[in-house]
């Protein structure tokens, strides 16, 4: 873990509460439904989606209700999307950058990544997070030609009902260092925004296992990814 000042003192405790969560903490089902398609009608774009068990959908019952299909509810309208899912359970953005670099050479006009929760829980450093996304980014662009890169922030972990304290304090205060750093990075990059999906939502719209989203969180993820695609395009 990547510890500092007074966490250094709570290390015994939050190593014991981490490897209790990860006992007690329901796996739950993957998402059912196709990770590759084309939907809609309009002009043509095509949609990468990358990332974490988020990502992939955990926590919904089928992807219509997950990230992917939320945000196909939203542009479907308005254009042809060619789409394309490639998430994994426990992904790092190291195994994301791992998998990307095994695919052909293709375009995508947008991508929405979700990654860093699985970051957190590891014993990543800011400075090591910084850098692996800086290369996500330019990977994205210079492989993949991608012209709109949507960064979902870290989720706001301070707020799982699954972890206990002084756990729950700490992975959130490691998780807004991390959105922080990676703030001022995408700031920068014309091509690049943040979306941020931290909104007060009763905890009936996470999933049931109190870590991963539930199909109200989906829902306002994919709708605000959409909105922002629109406008872009």
């Amino acid at each position: 873990m990547d510890i500092s000042g007074s966490a250094l003192a709570l290390l015994p405790v939050l190593l014991l509460q981490g490897r209790h969560v990860r006992k007690r903490t329901p796996v739950l089902p993957e998402p059912k439904g196709s990770r590759l398609g084309v939907v809609g009608t309009g002009t043509s774009i095509k949609l990468l989606i990358i990332g974490d068990s988020a990502a992939l959908g955990i926590g919904a019952s089928h992807q219509r209700e997950a990230l992917l299909g939320q945000t196909l509810k939203y542009l479907s309208p308005h254009f042809r999307v060619q789409y394309q899912l490639i998430a994994k359970s426990g992904a790092t953005t190291s195994d994301t950058l791992s998998v990307l670099e095994t695919l052909p050479q293709q375009s995508f006009d947008a991508v929405i990544t979700s990654l860093g929760v699985n970051d957190v829980t590891s014993s990543l450093t800011v400075a090591v997070w910084r850098q692996q996304q800086a290369v996500l980014r330019s990977l994205l662009q210079d492989k993949f030609a991608v012209k709109q890169s949507i960064i979902t922030t870290v989720p706001p972990m301070h707020k799982f009902p699954a972890l206990p304290n002084p756990l729950r304090w700490y992975l959130g205060d490691k998780a807004n260092r991390f959105n922080d750093i990676l703030a001022q990075d995408v700031e920068r990059e014309h091509h690049c925004q943040m979306l941020n999906i931290d909104r007060e939502l009763p905890l009936s719209a996470m999933a049931t296992d109190g870590f991963h989203p539930g199909p109200p969180v989906y829902q306002h993820w994919g709708h605000t990814a959409a909105r922002l695609i629109r406008h872009r395009f």
